[in-house]
């Protein structure tokens, strides 16, 4: 009798024991996970237009949880198109184009975004912000005296009659007979053509053009480096350098290969917005194609840097200061708003050229 009362006392030891452990266990279930931190926060205003927007948990989540059905970015009730990634307790969205300028957007983070245990968050997220005006910290690229050439080339101007040129052109440090097909007429210091509203200018008229267009052609180059040399892409390696058919917001874009443009592309933006393009390729603007500005923007804020060659297809139309490394091609009938600034040849065929206001 001695010995069963004791294996009963063991008995109702045990199962105390259990209980306790079971009940402690249960109080020590994690939290529902919350967010402790958003960038930008409720209610900002001014935020980048190429801002990355992030959330910061109170504890780690499950990253396949996180998602473009979990985790958007509205304009009204257009989604915006982003990468989102998860790393320790912090989600991140980057759009893929830059954001419109003054523009409210909503950012939210449902339910079924879930921490490591599967417990999601206690309720749906919801926050708003507000655009600045401008792409942060992106301004124009300065030409100095390239600027007062809507075509300055290092080696030749080679014109197919008959172009329509409204500006400057600028030659150095080839001669003037290296600019052909314009008919020139010489006077001291420049040269007139019929085709030209403006002047022809080359490296070996008489003083002080010689050295006006040394200094044109070094501004020149500074200016190719300079859009070459910014940094933090704002949109990298977009269409895997096929932008047909798109509308880009200002920003800085960068690729690694050539571009092409075989079907219409739009530029939506204010008057004091600026894109700048690093092409490391060629450009490639197929036939009858345009592109065009929206919104204000202006052909003097958008940078073309391009480290091979610029071909412009026939009948075509284009916008923006092309800073070439190599030649530039303006195919038969295209048209073109803004400046070519090679440091090789720019080669025309029958071109309506307008420098921009």
């Amino acid at each position: 009798m001695k010995i069963k009362n004791l294996f009963t006392t063991f008995a109702m030891a045990m199962v105390v024991l259990f209980t306790a452990c079971s009940s402690d266990d249960e109080t020590q279930t994690s939290p529902a996970p919350s967010v402790v931190l958003t960038n930008p926060t409720n209610s900002e205003s001014n935020v980048a237009r190429n801002k990355v927007i992030t959330v910061n948990f109170s504890q780690a989540m499950e990253a396949s949880t996180i998602n473009a059905s979990t985790f958007t970015v509205k304009q009204g009730t257009v989604s915006v198109v982003g990468a989102i990634s998860y790393s320790g307790t912090t989600a991140t969205f980057i759009p893929v184009t830059s954001l419109a300028a003054q523009t409210q957007y909503t950012v939210t983070l449902s339910t079924g975004v879930k921490n490591l245990e599967g417990k999601a968050l206690a309720t749906q997220m919801q926050w708003n912000f507000t655009t600045s005006a401008n792409a942060a910290g992106l301004s124009a690229v300065a030409l100095g005296a390239a600027g007062n050439y809507v075509i300055l080339a290092k080696t030749a101007i080679n014109n197919v009659p008959t172009s329509a040129i409204t500006g400057n052109l600028g030659l150095s440090p080839a001669a003037t007979s290296y600019i052909t097909g314009f008919s020139l007429t010489d006077f001291t210091g420049y040269a007139t053509s019929a085709q030209i509203t403006g002047k022809v200018y080359a490296a070996d008229m008489v003083s002080p053009t010689s050295s006006h267009l040394t200094t044109a052609v070094d501004n020149m180059i500074t200016a190719y480096n300079n859009a070459a040399g910014r940094l933090t892409p704002d949109h990298l390696e977009l269409g895997a350098g096929n932008i047909g058919g798109t509308t880009l917001n200002a920003g800085l874009y960068k690729w690694s290969g050539t571009v092409t443009i075989p079907t219409n592309v739009t530029l939506t933006g204010t008057a004091d917005d600026v894109w700048i393009f690093q092409i490391a390729g060629d450009l490639n603007m197929s036939a009858a194609t345009n592109l065009t500005l929206q919104g204000g923007a202006k052909a003097s804020n958008v940078f073309w840097q391009v480290a091979g060659e610029t071909t412009i297809g026939t009948s075509s139309h284009f916008e923006g200061v092309i800073l070439s490394m190599t030649g530039i091609t303006f195919q038969s009938g295209a048209t073109f708003n803004g400046r070519a600034l090679a440091q090789t040849a720019v080669i025309l065929d029958g071109n309506t050229v307008v420098q921009p206001q």
